[in-house]
């Protein structure tokens, strides 16, 4: 466990803590993540956490253990890919702080470890300049350039593709 932050599953238990941290941080994810922002939105994302191709990490502040931010490894494969689309966010009162970098960290070793994959992607806006920087810290390799890749806020948005694999993994 980091010494700040400790990752975990999300429950039922936490939806009015996330709903919460989602609403207040709207404007700060706005144009690059979309999360849950309902109440039923919250609990399909907690159901899509049991699918076997989705993690989804809740990032807690080990001094009180409040969710300060989220990482989800989604379309998780296994066999001959071993991959995984890492995305995350922060809780804006808790933004520069360096603690989603730690967090990001333990999901990657989870991804790694307990996992058992080979790869892990994030696909991100090349103009979230803190989110190129989070994944640089932690070792990623920019592999390309996507253009429209995803769609996120009614839009269609480029997006740089970056990588680490378990051997550039310190």
């Amino acid at each position: 466990m980091s010494p700040r932050v400790f990752i975990r599953k999300p429950t039922e238990e936490d939806c009015q803590e996330l709903l919460s941290l989602h609403q207040r941080s709207k404007e700060f994810h706005f144009p690059w993540a979309c999360p849950p922002l309902t109440e039923q939105e919250l609990k399909n994302y907690i159901n899509r956490c049991q699918n076997e191709d989705f993690e989804g990490l809740l990032i807690c502040h080990s001094f009180d253990n409040k969710i300060i931010g989220v990482a989800n490894l989604s379309q998780i494969f296994y066999r001959a890919f071993q991959n995984a689309y890492l995305g995350y966010y922060v809780d804006v009162d808790f933004a520069g702080r360096g603690l989603m970098s730690e967090g990001v960290r333990l999901a990657i070793d989870y991804a790694f470890s307990t996992l058992g994959l080979h790869r892990v992607e994030a696909n991100i806006q090349p103009e979230n300049r803190a989110s190129v920087k989070l994944v640089e810290r932690l070792g990623f390799t920019k592999e390309g350039f996507s253009r429209r890749y995803l769609k996120i806020n009614g839009e269609w948005r480029d997006h740089e593709r970056w990588a680490l694999t378990v051997e550039d993994w310190g």
